[in-house]
């Protein structure tokens, strides 16, 4: 390998290099050491000091020097593994170089000519290779011909990045190079003659985690199923932790079956990904979050500048962001100020004239005719160029909707009218009272929030609380002066605070509306609502069911769902977005707070509304798994081992404690807190997002430490956390309820929200994100294993094969279907498959090739050279459904009877490989086995035991006997008779089986008696029905009429008792197995690499 001139001293003191070949200008030299194969202190040594140092020679035992006479200075050119690869390079430099270094007088010049020439072979190089994309490609490449040297694996696994650590065996550090790519951790390590290799898939990764050992504080744990490795002596551990959990992360979520979760498109081919990508991507993840912005944004300038924020009267330090939509800015620390502007509001962006106390001014105009200052902008003319081209667009394209809007005024009604229609016929006997009558599925459109109309009922002590309402008002109006009135508003600490009190209920549905941006979504989709009302009219589906089902249970003490009014705004609104996103379609909990979102915002807005909490601020969460509400509940764990270590302490096993927060996560508190608290839950959810919940939910736990850490059981504790919520009140609530207003354990819902600020405000959303990148692996790997137990479950009724083997053998087919996701063409991913198969059992599936590799490593009897034909047979006969794929079920089945079933069924199985479907009639046998020899001479009678003879065919008619008795027991479908081209199969098959054998003769001859008995039997069928024919049939047509059934076969092969013997012979499965782990990856491997090879 060519690599970047690095300058070196030849009279080293401690000569580590021998010169095996040298002429004017070149020397090529080995390592001191390198090939000592009895342990010689200078081998050992040399290899231990290049590990330790990580010096870049170290896997490269080879290497030229390029050297000029009277130089006290040398250059390494080129290094190698192997002395060919090293020749080769040398060969090169005879034929192109040297003949025209004479040329040069001045020896630095023809030095100089010398390494140009390398770079430049080291840049073609790096054009066409994985090193294009990187920041220093001359190095990465370099790491990457030491990874494929030293792994083997195939050139399709790409490198994302290297680290040298220190690798932990018990008590015993090794040192080494640790290797992560898109699909494995590998590590590496050679000390004092020992070599170390480790290869690790992502997808048997369960968990990462940063842990203490002893004086080692910053160690990486890395759990698998079998076992756990750590790695140490990182230079920058937080760097090599994020990687590696986003690696994890990206690679689950294309191998596993991800509940729904979704992938960046440019992350979908792992190809792509580089390390200077991952970090792009975290940020933009980070942006996302922090800012609640569509997730299909993407992340467009970064720059460091102060705004001017007049509530403080000063330019605020901070980071400006733009994506495609938007421009948001952050301050330094999160939360302190933060500002979103949708270019939908942007009239225009100027730069202003630069001073020294405004170096680098941009204004921006919004429709509000209101202005935005940012100045020490780095790179402003790029930032207001790239700005102005979006506005353009974007102003563009409105026009052309406003157009499309105006032509379309003249056709459509000013007021929608929609009837829904489901499936309602029923039968006289079914219930009527679930028949939905034509009057509650007629309504218009709501144009005003149900809490105009409906109003809960209040008691006559209502006059402070509505002193209270207009205080609120008067506050958040002297806000709006100060800060702004809209999206665009400046977001500081002072809003929160006035959030923690509760919005105005005159205020909440447009602040909303506004804090969640989706008034943008809104203003953006003019008659979107209603045109997607008129496509979903009449349709049904699975979610419409069960929206159906939970119109009624959705806030049903509410006088605006105990009327048609409310139900049927309710009902359009999911069913709306049903059609909308059917990836998510319906899911319980959308229907408690979209009737929450009708109380306050009209129908359409409390549409955009829930579209923004299902994919812009809980993404994840509404989908078949609720994986992402799981994720944050096992980040939520974390938090409170880190945050409350004295309910940790007193509670070791948390687990179902933060159990209970699933609900508070899914619902955001609305079904576990009195309605009015939990309305200011919602307040600060639209305000601060996910990150509000969290800190609640601790909040909640704080307040109950002391009861919880003295709680006997599980059930005690949910018990503890049910009735302090319920007793968390509103004052509104405490003015309705004077009866209970003495209670001191009664807790205002303001105090709790102000304590969950002021005391987990350091839960930023940087942290939550690091988290859940984190614990989403540990989440995807308990359903991957949640998976395989009911495929086990489903599989183990039909087979008779032992758990253990069964497991074993699931985590065989699955390492196989990912292997070709790594490396070849692959299948299909899991998730693609998923909804033909039905259900999650079947959810991993092998093409031929695959099932091929998989059958040679497991199966009991080996046959040489036929066996690839004996796979593809397999697998034909497999292949029901002819999609090219078989499952777990069927491939379990095939093994189950090769090594439990009976001799019979044994001998069904081989019957079955040799007629159609199976063995096609235009087949070609690719085996280089020649035929058999088929003779039709045996004797004619058989010695028994005790001493008498009795003829084959006496014999013969006897077992037929005895097999049609077996058949009468069990009924099974006939199976076709085999023809003599067939049976030739067969026989080869059976041949085959045997080479190899200790007592291979007698097999031999005994499948010749065998073919022999067969061959007469068919012969005689075959007399038999050309008497009964016309003399005058063709005699070349006749041979196309010689047949025998399977129970022929069979009676004739129970004749041979060596035959019985070698068919009924037990074989060791888990030794199988364990032999193909070891086997399954190189093999796989090595085959990949050739196939590519030839592609190319």
């Amino acid at each position: 390998m060519w690599i970047t001139p690095e300058e070196v001293v030849l009279k080293n003191a401690l000569k580590l290099w021998v010169t095996d070949k040298s002429n004017d200008y070149f020397l090529l030299q080995h390592r001191r050491g390198h090939g000592d194969t009895g342990g010689k202190i200078t081998g050992l040594l040399v290899g231990a000091l290049d590990t330790v140092l990580d010096s870049n020679a170290r896997a490269a035992p080879f290497r030229i020097v390029l050297h000029v006479p009277g130089s006290q200075v040398s250059w390494v050119i080129a290094s190698g593994a192997t002395i060919e690869e090293v020749l080769k390079h040398w060969k090169w430099l005879d034929q192109n170089i040297l003949p025209y270094m004479a040329v040069f007088e001045n020896k630095e010049d023809a030095a100089s000519f010398v390494q140009g020439k390398v770079k430049g072979l080291i840049a073609e190089e790096v054009l066409g290779g994985q090193a294009a994309g990187e920041d220093d490609p001359a190095r990465f490449r370099e790491d990457l011909a030491r990874f494929e040297q030293r792994f083997g694996l195939p050139q399709r696994e790409k490198l994302v990045t290297h680290y040298s650590c220190c690798c932990w065996k018990g008590h015993v550090p090794r040192q080494g190079s640790l290797y992560l790519t898109t699909n494995h951790i590998a590590f590496y390590s050679f000390l004092l003659g020992k070599e170390v290799k480790l290869l690790v898939p992502w997808a048997e990764v369960t968990r990462l985690e940063r842990v203490s050992v002893g004086l080692l504080t910053d160690v990486i744990r890395v759990h698998t199923r079998r076992k756990q490795r750590e790695f140490s002596m990182f230079l920058n551990v937080d760097e090599v932790m994020k990687v590696m959990c986003q690696l994890a992360d990206i690679a689950l979520r294309r191998l596993l079956d991800s509940g729904g979760l979704t992938l960046d498109q440019s992350l979908q081919d792992s190809t792509n990904i580089t390390k200077r990508v991952l970090e792009e991507q975290a940020l933009r993840q980070y942006v996302l979050s922090l800012f609640g912005l569509p997730r299909a944004e993407r992340l467009r300038e970064v720059m460091s500048c102060s705004v001017w924020t007049p509530h403080a009267r000063c330019h605020t330090p901070g980071t400006v962001y733009t994506t495609d939509g938007y421009l948001c800015f952050s301050s330094r620390e999160e939360g302190q100020c933060t500002l979103i502007i949708p270019f939908a509001e942007i009239l225009c962006i100027e730069k202003a004239e630069s001073t020294s106390a405004l170096p680098n001014p941009v204004i921006i105009s919004v429709r509000c005719k209101r202005a935005f200052q940012l100045i020490e902008l780095l790179h402003r003319d790029e930032l207001v160029e790239n700005v102005r081209d979006r506005l353009r667009a974007l102003h563009w394209e409105q026009n052309m909707i406003r157009g499309h809007d105006q032509r379309k005024k003249s056709t459509i009604s000013t007021t929608p009218y929609y009837t829904f229609c489901y499936d309602t016929v029923q039968s006289d006997e079914e219930d009527s009272s679930v028949i939905i009558s034509d009057k509650a599925l007629r309504h218009t459109v709501l144009t005003d929030a149900l809490t105009s109309t409906f109003h809960p009922r209040k008691s006559d002590s209502n006059h402070k609380t509505c002193n209270t309402e207009q205080v609120r008002e008067r506050l958040w109006d002297d806000h709006f002066t100060e800060f702004g009135r809209g999206v665009h508003m400046f977001r500081t600490d002072k809003i929160r605070n006035l959030v923690a009190l509760g919005i105005p209920e005159s205020l909440r549905g447009e602040l909303w509306l506004h804090f969640s941006d989706a008034s943008s979504s809104l203003a953006a989709h003019p008659n979107y609502y209603a045109d997607l009302l008129e496509k979903c009219r009449g349709e049904t589906s699975i979610a419409t069911e069960e929206i159906e089902r939970d119109l009624h249970r959705s806030l049903p003490e509410h006088p605006a769902f105990q009327n048609e009014t409310g139900i049927s705004a309710l009902r359009r609104v999911l069913t709306a977005y049903a059609y909308r996103n059917p990836t998510i379609g319906y899911c319980q909990s959308m229907n408690i707070l979209a009737s929450v979102m009708l109380l306050y915002t009209k129908e359409e807005e409390a549409f955009w509304l829930l579209v923004t909490v299902c994919e812009r601020m809980l993404p994840d969460y509404f989908n078949r798994r609720v994986i992402g509400a799981q994720v944050d509940q096992s980040v939520f764990e974390e938090l409170v081992r880190e945050r409350l270590p004295e309910l940790a302490d007193h509670v070791p096993d948390i687990s179902p404690v933060a159990s209970a927060s699933l609900t508070w996560f899914l619902t955001l508190f609305v079904s576990v807190l009195p309605f009015r608290s939990a309305l200011c839950v919602l307040d600060c959810f639209f305000y601060c997002g996910i990150r509000s919940i969290f800190q609640i939910g601790l909040a909640v736990l704080d307040a109950n430490v002391a009861e919880l850490s003295s709680c006997t059981d599980d059930g005690h504790a949910l018990m503890i956390l049910t009735s302090f919520l319920e007793q968390v009140r509103h004052e509104e609530e405490s003015h309705v309820c004077p009866e209970d207003a003495g209670a001191s354990h009664h807790l205002h819902i303001t105090t709790l929200i102000t304590d969950a600020f002021e005391k987990y405000g350091c839960v930023t959303v940087k942290h939550l994100e690091m988290l859940r990148c984190r614990h989403r692996v540990q989440v995807l790997q308990a359903h991957e294993d949640t998976t395989k137990d009911n495929a086990l479950r489903l599989v183990t009724p039909d087979v008779s094969l032992s758990q253990e083997n069964l497991s074993e053998l699931y985590d065989l087919f699955k390492t196989e279907h990912f292997i070709s996701l790594y490396w070849g063409d692959g299948v299909c991913s899991s998730g693609a498959v998923l909804p033909a198969t039905g259900g999650c059992a079947e959810r991993y599936f092998v093409d031929r090739a695959q099932f091929k590799s998989l059958y040679e490593l497991l199966a009991p009897w080996i046959c040489g050279t036929h066996t690839d034909t004996v796979a593809q047979r397999t697998f034909t006969l497999l292949d029901q459904d002819r999609d090219n794929l078989i499952n777990f079920s069927q491939f379990v089945q095939m093994l189950d009877v090769l090594y439990c079933e009976e001799l019979n069924e044994k001998i069904r199985l081989l019957y079955r490989l040799h007629i159609p479907p199976a063995l096609s009639e235009n087949e070609e046998d690719s085996s280089p086995l020649k035929s058999p020899v088929l003779s039709s001479t045996r004797p004619l009678y058989v010695n028994l035991p005790n001493g008498e003879k009795m003829s084959y065919e006496e014999q013969l008619q006897q077992m037929l006997q005895d097999l049609n008795k077996g058949k009468e027991k069990d009924e099974e479908k006939p199976l076709p008779h085999m023809n003599q081209r067939e049976f030739i199969q067969f026989c080869k098959t059976l041949y085959s089986m045997f080479q190899g054998e200790p007592c291979e003769a007698e097999l031999f001859q005994a499948i010749g008696m065998v073919t022999s008995l067969v061959l007469q039997i068919g012969e005689a069928r075959h007399r038999e029905r050309s008497s009964a024919e016309d003399a005058s049939r063709d005699a070349g047509e006749s041979d196309a009429h010689w047949s025998v059934s399977f129970e022929q076969i069979l009676a004739s092969l129970l004749t041979e008792q060596v035959l019985v013997n070698f068919l009924e012979r037990p074989v060791d499965l888990s030794a199988k197995i364990a032999s193909a782990k070891t086997q399954q990856y190189q093999e796989r491997a090595g085959l990949l690499m050739i196939q590519h090879a030839a592609g190319r």
